[in-house]
C-alpha cells in the first residue's frame, strides 16, 4: 500500500473524516479509567475541537489551529498531564479504536497510525 503524502491527507478524507475520527476518540474518554481524569468534562468539546483542528492543519487542511493557538508545541502543552507509558498505550488503543470506527480509507488509516504511535511515545513525560 502506498501512503499519500502527509500534506494531502486532508484532500483525501476532508473535514468529515477528521470530525468522525476525533469524535470516535472522544466518545471513549469520559469512561476511561486512565485518560478520563485528564480531560475535564467542562472542556471536552474544547479538547475535541483542538485535536480536530490540529490534525486538519497537520495533514494539509486549513490553518485554524495555528491561527487560534500558534505553534503546536506538543511537549509543552502536554507537560501538565501525567503522560506515562500506560497513558500513552491507552491513548494509542483508544485512537486505534477510533480509526477502526471512522472507517477511513486504508491508506489514510495507516498514515495516521504511523503519525499517532511515535508521537504518543514522544509525549511520555513521567
Amino acid at each position: 500500500m502506498t501512503l499519500p503524502p502527509e500534506d494531502e491527507l486532508y484532500a483525501l478524507i476532508g473535514e468529515d473524516g477528521f470530525t468522525r475520527l476525533v469524535a470516535a476518540f472522544y466518545r471513549q474518554i469520559p469512561t476511561d479509567p486512565i485518560l478520563g481524569a485528564m480531560y475535564p468534562a467542562e472542556d471536552m468539546a474544547g479538547a475535541e475541537q483542538r485535536l480536530r483542528d490540529f490534525l486538519i492543519f497537520r495533514f494539509g487542511g486549513p490553518p485554524r489551529y495555528i491561527e487560534e493557538r500558534g505553534h503546536p508545541r506538543l511537549r509543552m502543552r502536554h507537560m501538565p498531564f501525567p503522560v506515562t507509558h500506560a497513558a500513552r498505550d491507552r491513548w494509542v488503543l483508544l485512537m486505534d479504536n477510533a480509526l477502526a470506527e471512522a472507517a477511513l480509507p486504508p491508506e489514510a488509516t495507516e498514515l495516521l497510525r504511523s503519525f499517532f504511535h511515535p508521537t504518543a511515545t514522544f509525549l511520555i513525560n513521567r
